[in-house]
């Protein structure tokens, strides 16, 4: 299809006021997850007032806007959740109001990752207004939500409740201004370790829990640090960018980055603070490089020499989350976010790399504070996971990344986005759905997929 690159990007900028009103008043909805009412019904007004073909929220709380017609279709997904604001004093301005300027909008959610919504918007807007939606196709806006609780669960919903499954989905998490086909995955693992209180002043006719779970904590540390040399007892996570380790996907462990581990929270049991704790349990946050598996990263915890130690006394598992959604919906599923790759040729990668080198050439868009930030390959991958962990790492369905704002500000105080982002998103989602070459679609895109476990959590 020839395009008019030109009018496309024309088409975008002049919509960028609106996407800067658009995505403020986002901002100015609290939205963490399981809270998003508000934001959610904000986003329908907008689709409505832009006349979007249909309009709806499904049973778990997102919505879903849609473009065209046809029975094949094209999802773009923006998670419009948040976390939280954490200590105020760290803001400068108020979270939830903020301030814009020429360069930047500021504000919680901003580039994680409402920015997204505004661009997906706005860019179908445009595919509808210049006619550039494929023949035989839909595209299919997400707002979807509780990915910061538990990522891809809004998509498990979409895909085994609403029973749609798109060609592909473009992801607009921030990308630094890059194309993204990949990221690791994670996982929640639990470590319980029993013991047996007494009284305070003579600890010795206890068996002190937390003095247990303390030594397993330094080996969780090692796990992480160490290297991996023929004398080190527990070999660290770094081993798995070495071939002798991970003879068939070390290439794809380097590409994404090492995993890694570190427990992220600790609870206790003890019948008072002059009593030995009889209990004793940590929460180990563990990211997943290409090569490493749900089960073998359990086992990996369950081999370290101090869990062996304590035997039957030390329980290792998977978290499950269950929390319901805004609308009360509990869809129960398994703490694990498989990791994923796309191939480079994929054709749905294709579209938006030749988008990009039709709009803007073959270097990231940088405003000029993040020009150091952005010089970077053009197709990357991202550091933190997505909606991608079901899309594709779950369910095979191709996904590619390309959003508004920086990695650096999600979860952070004082969170920024960039205005020239949100114009330039819009105008890729327009420019590269009509150039998704269809012919060539292969069934087989993935260089590395986890997959699900066998657990028969669909």
């Amino acid at each position: 299809m020839e395009l008019n690159y030109t009018a496309i990007k024309e088409a975008a900028e002049n919509y960028k006021a609106d996407m800067v009103r658009f995505l403020r008043e986002m901002i100015s909805h609290p939205s963490e997850s399981c809270e998003e009412k508000e934001v959610v019904e904000c986003i329908r007004a907008e689709m409505e007032r832009l006349n979007f073909d249909k309009v709806e929220v499904d049973g778990l709380g997102n919505v879903i806007g849609w473009m065209g017609e046809g029975d094949r279709i094209i999802a773009i997904d923006s998670h419009i959740d948040t976390v939280g604001i954490g200590n105020i004093n760290n803001w400068t301005h108020d979270p939830y109001k903020g301030y814009e300027d020429d360069e930047i909008i500021y504000g919680r959610g901003g580039s994680d990752q409402e920015g997204g919504m505004a661009s997906a918007v706005y860019g179908t807007k445009i595919l509808k207004d210049m006619n550039l939606i494929p023949e035989g196709y839909r595209i299919m806006v997400v707002g979807s939500v509780m990915e910061e609780d538990c990522d891809g669960l809004c998509w498990q919903y979409i895909v085994n409740k609403d029973g749609i499954r798109p060609e592909f989905v473009i992801s607009t998490e921030p990308t630094d201004g890059g194309i993204y086909r990949g990221h690791r995955g994670r996982m929640e693992i639990r470590v319980d370790v029993k013991g047996i209180s007494c009284h305070g002043s003579a600890p010795e006719r206890g068996d002190n829990a937390i003095y247990k779970m303390a030594d397993i904590i330094a080996d969780v540390r090692s796990l992480n640090e160490n290297d991996c040399a023929p004398e080190t007892e527990i070999k660290g996570l770094v081993k798995m960018l070495e071939p002798e380790f991970n003879p068939e996907h070390y290439e794809d462990a380097r590409f994404l980055g090492r995993g890694t581990c570190t427990v992220s929270q600790i609870f206790y049991t003890s019948p008072s603070r002059c009593a030995v704790a009889d209990s004793c349990a940590i929460s180990i946050d563990r990211r997943m490089t290409a090569g490493e598996t749900w089960d073998s990263c359990l086992d990996e915890i369950r081999a370290l020499p101090s869990v062996r130690k304590y035997g039957d006394d030390v329980k290792v598992s998977m978290y499950m989350y269950d929390r319901p959604s805004w609308t009360n919906t509990v869809y129960e599923t398994e703490a694990y976010f498989p990791t994923w790759i796309n191939k480079e040729s994929a054709a749905h990668v294709k579209a938006l790399v030749d988008a990009h080198k039709a709009l803007f050439g073959d270097k990231r868009r940088s405003p000029e504070s993040q020009k150091a930030l952005r010089d970077r390959p053009l197709t990357d991958k991202w550091t933190f996971s997505t909606n991608g962990v079901a899309i594709q790492g779950r369910y095979g369905i191709p996904c590619v990344g390309f959003g508004p704002g920086a990695e650096s500000q999600a979860h952070a105080p004082n969170e920024i986005t960039f205005k020239q982002d949100l114009v330039d998103c819009a105008a890729l989602y327009a420019a590269a759905i009509p150039l998704y070459p269809t012919e060539e679609k292969t069934d087989d895109v993935s260089q590395f997929r986890a997959g699900k476990t066998d657990n028969n959590i669909i």
